[in-house]
């Protein structure tokens, strides 16, 4: 993988980059990737993908170790093989995933030892096993297994998860680099809760191994949007200029376009697709629930100032009826938009720097 930065914004720290990957994949950034957690972006097929020119998914190593299974992948070819599509695939290596089943682990600094929510069985997985495991999907991005932490979390709380992220890191980092696919790349994971001063201890540990890029992780876990940002405007600083920054799990185009401001450049979220599941639509003037019997003789686009095949083709009145009918095409339809939505803003963001 290969980072360059073609435009810094002469107003704010935005910045237009592009990301190479293999086989000449070409990613504009700043980028939003769909997320993909098992292997299929929820409601809608891969050929979709490439017309809404979402070049970059994420996937997610926990869900995909626990099923099909490493043995299925690998004789699959890898995940790109195993789910049909050549473009880009981010693997999160399931830190947060980890950290939201708190009745069923028990976290060490040798890794994780958890019950499956599939079939309760016990499994335990060490930096290097998550990163093995990424190797074995043929991520085109690989990322280091991070501790995350609940908010609220207590400072010694939030401090012992920066120390054990940093352990797991160099460890999966050491692993990775005797390991690794040619074309492939990991990104460190920086932790510290809402405490600037761990962000920045936790900034330094993680940057001090030389990642092809860097994430910010256990933000937009609950905590009010103003402490998220204020964290992310003390952090930004001491992430490298130079490599790729990456905040996961950040859905909302309004707060999207405030972290390009500070110059961040990736963004993953399951906001646009499950938000669609729920007869919920991001359109030019809010959020409309699809449900709601307003829409019911409402002939109108589900947004007019948008271009997508579902708004040239589709009215409110038929997004209700089917989401009313419970009809699995509703849901399809609104994960499209969604998507296109989203991704059509990012890009405008990304043409006006």
């Amino acid at each position: 993988m290969r980072f360059e930065i073609i435009k810094k914004s002469e107003k704010t720290s935005a910045r237009k980059g592009r990301l190479y990957l293999r086989n000449d994949i070409v990613i504009d950034t700043p980028v939003f990737m769909p997320v993909g957690t098992q292997g299929t972006v929820k409601g809608i097929t891969q050929e979709e993908l490439v017309q809404l020119n979402a070049k970059l998914i994420l996937s997610n190593a926990y869900h995909l170790f626990l099923r099909p299974g490493a043995e299925v992948i690998k004789a699959s070819g890898g995940l790109h093989n195993f789910m049909n599509w050549k473009y880009g695939i981010l693997t999160d290596s399931g830190g947060f995933q980890i950290f939201s089943l708190t009745m069923l682990r028990k976290i060490t600094d040798e890794g994780v030892e958890f019950q499956s929510h599939i079939d309760g069985k016990k499994v335990f997985l060490s930096p290097e096993d998550i990163i093995d495991f990424q190797i074995i999907l043929g991520s085109d991005i690989v990322m280091s297994f991070d501790e995350c932490v609940e908010y609220p979390s207590d400072y010694n709380r939030a401090n012992e998860a920066v120390e054990r992220t940093f352990l797991w890191a160099k460890k999966g980092f050491s692993f990775f680099k005797n390991f690794k696919r040619e074309y492939q790349a990991i990104f460190g994971i920086i932790q510290g809760g809402i405490y600037k001063d761990l962000r920045r201890k936790s900034s330094e540990q993680i940057t001090s191994l030389d990642f092809d890029g860097y994430a910010i992780g256990g933000l937009s876990v609950g905590e009010p949007y103003e402490i998220t940002f204020d964290i992310l405007e003390h952090l930004i600083e001491f992430i490298p200029e130079n490599k790729p920054r990456y905040f996961m799990g950040l859905g909302s185009i309004d707060e999207i376009e405030m972290a390009v401001n500070l110059g961040i450049d990736m963004f993953d979220s399951v906001l646009p697709t499950r938000n669609a599941r729920n007869g919920q639509i991001f359109t030019s003037e809010g959020k409309k629930q699809l449900r709601n019997a307003k829409y019911k003789k409402n002939f109108d686009p589900p947004d007019k100032n948008c271009d997508c095949p579902v708004c040239k083709n589709y009215s409110l009145a038929y997004l209700h009826h089917l989401f009313i009918s419970k009809e699995i095409l509703g849901i399809r339809l609104a994960t499209y938009h969604n998507l296109y939505y989203l991704i059509s803003k990012l890009n405008k963001i990304r043409e006006n720097l």
